[in-house]
Order: C-alpha cells, then structure tokens, then sequence
C-alpha cells in the first residue's frame, strides 16, 4: 500500500509492529536514512541492535544470496521482542527476492524494512511493498520539514510552546541548510536549554546554528554597506588567500544588495522578507537599511550588473582588482 506523505510522518514516529514491511525510497540518501533510523527505533527500540533483533543485510549480501532475507525474517532471537531484517540500498534488482521474502512473511517474523533510492512508478520493488495488502511504501521527497515536524523534534527533547518569533527563525534555518545538519542544531538546541526553564529565542537559536562557511564574505558585504571603504583593501586580500574568487564575491555582493532592496521596497522592511532574516544579521541589515534608501541600492544593483558582465568578458584587467574597485565605490557611495 501506499502511504501520502501527510500520513508518513505519523507512521514514521509510531510504526505498527504488525505490518510486514516498509520500504522508504528518495533521490536524497541523508534524508531516507534519517526515516529508516526513525522507524527502525520505533520498531525495536533503543536496545534492539545489542539484543540481536535487527539484522542489517547489505544489498550485496542478498544478491549473492537471495535466501537470506527469507532467512532472516524467520530466524528466532534469544531476546523478546518485536524484530526487523534491514535491507540497504536495494535496487529492482532485489525486487525477486524481497517480493519472495514479504509472500512468505507470517505473524511473528522480522519485519522487512528496505531502503532505495528514487524510484519510478514502474519499478518492480515499488510495485512489491504498493500492491502488498500488509505492507507500506513510501517516497520522500527534498522538502524542508514542515513546522509540526519541527515541533515533534523539539518535543523529544523538552522544548515546548516555541514563540512564534524562534519557531519562525528554526523553519526559515530548516530551509538553509541540510536535513542531517539541521537535526543536529536541534539536538544542540535541546542540549543548550537544558535544565532552562525560559522560552526559547531567537538568539539561542543563532548560537547553536552552524557557523556560515561565507562569514569572511559576510565580512566585506557588511563593510562596505556600512560605508567602511578604508577596510574593503585587507578584507579583500583575505578573501584571495583564502581562495575566493571575484565572480563569487559579486554574486555574494549582488545577493546580499537584492535582499536589502526588498526590504527597502517591503511596507514591513526586514520583518516581510520571505524567507525571514533572523538574529544578528537581522539587526545589523536593518542598521544597514537606514543608509541605503531605494535609489542608492538600485544604483548599487546597477554597478554590480556592470562589474559581473566585465568579469564574464574577455577583459584583461585584474578580475579581482576590478571587484575591489566596485567594493570600494560602493562603500562611498553608502558615506554620501
């Protein structure tokens, strides 16, 4: 049977011992592992693996040995217990044996849980777990968590009644940045506000985010958008010893001058953007606001479309000497 993403995640969080198996499918790897891990504890339990009820078969394995699955999923364990027989990674190619194994299943036998990447409609394992009438498939797909999830997470760890304000701040970072880095600031959260009783806030969340590995470029956009144009030089010679290139410092520049355009063209400013700008760097953005009216950043714009086509040519000039021009220029122009 199929299982709609909106049912998966209730599944995922409290899977039913008395299914035969699950097979969970996506084009990202990360994603997929961080459900099976989901389920697979939900079915056996934190002890599980030292008490012998899972058993992970490599893909591989069972191609070379087609019966092992079947194997497992029969095999008694000294301990008591809901079990499970894992497959990793399997392909149409194991669609034989694992249709094999969820036939021959019967009450009490491991349940078969199987991983795979991105899986079209036609596929043969697919079809296997969809038209099995005890058993789930389920895709899952790139998108960011969505905020019932984000509150199921922070649950587990203690967290409840999130403001409105620091709920905003954790879904706009969800869409940042990767699913495995994004639980892991999570756990860091519920770690940080251990044994803290107050509501969690923006700033919490910053300082468990993880540091940008753009910070040196945030450094120069902030400096010259705060007018600072005598340090735009060191910043820049920096930035080159650390292997930045110029066209990536114009579309950072160029980034960084759209959003505060938005903003200056927003009825809310920084607070209507969409996603949302949090913590410090909100702050120092809404500083930033108050020198930059409309018509100085559709200038600014303008200069870095200039300087992005003249690096994308075929002129000879220094790219990088050209970009701490443009910089510097920029930064005079935030003075006026």
């Amino acid at each position: 049977m199929k299982l709609s993403p909106r049912e998966a995640g209730g599944y995922f969080a409290k899977p039913d011992p008395k299914r035969t198996g699950l097979l969970i499918y996506g084009g990202d790897a990360m994603r997929v592992a961080l459900k099976r891990q989901q389920v697979i504890k939900g079915l056996v339990g934190e002890t599980g693996e030292e008490e012998m009820r899972l058993t992970r078969i490599p893909a591989s394995d069972l191609r070379s040995d087609p019966a092992r699955l079947m194997d497992a999923i029969t095999a008694q364990g000294f301990f008591p217990g809901p079990r499970v027989a894992f497959v990793e990674d399997a392909t149409d190619g194991l669609a034989k044996p694992i249709t094999a194994a969820l036939n021959g299943w019967r009450a009490g036998d491991a349940q078969i849980i199987v991983t795979a990447k991105q899986l079209t409609a036609r596929s043969a394992l697919r079809k296997a777990f969809e038209n099995h009438n005890n058993a789930y498939a389920v895709g899952i797909y790139d998108d960011p968590p969505s905020k019932s999830e984000i509150e199921a997470d922070l649950a587990k760890g203690g967290l409840r009644d999130v403001p409105t304000d620091a709920m905003g701040a954790l879904v706009a970072l969800s869409r940042s940045i990767g699913p495995g880095d994004f639980r892991q600031v999570v756990e860091k959260i519920s770690l940080y506000k251990l044994n803290d009783t107050s509501p969690l806030t923006v700033e919490d969340i910053t300082a468990c985010a993880p540091t940008s590995t753009e910070a040196a470029l945030d450094d120069v956009l902030n400096i010259v958008a705060e007018a600072r144009s005598g340090e735009v030089g060191p910043v820049i010679r920096k930035l080159q010893s650390q292997g930045v290139q110029p066209v990536g410092l114009c579309i950072g520049a160029t980034r960084h001058f759209r959003t505060l355009y938005a903003a200056a063209n927003n009825p809310s400013g920084i607070g209507g953007l969409r996603p949302p700008v949090f913590g410090a760097r909100r702050d120092r953005m809404q500083r930033q606001l108050q020198q930059w009216g409309p018509r100085k950043l559709e200038i600014a714009l303008t200069m870095l479309t200039d300087t992005d086509l003249q690096l994308r040519s075929t002129s000879r000039a220094p790219a990088m000497a050209l970009m701490e021009r443009t910089l510097v220029r920029l930064a005079m122009l935030a003075a006026r």
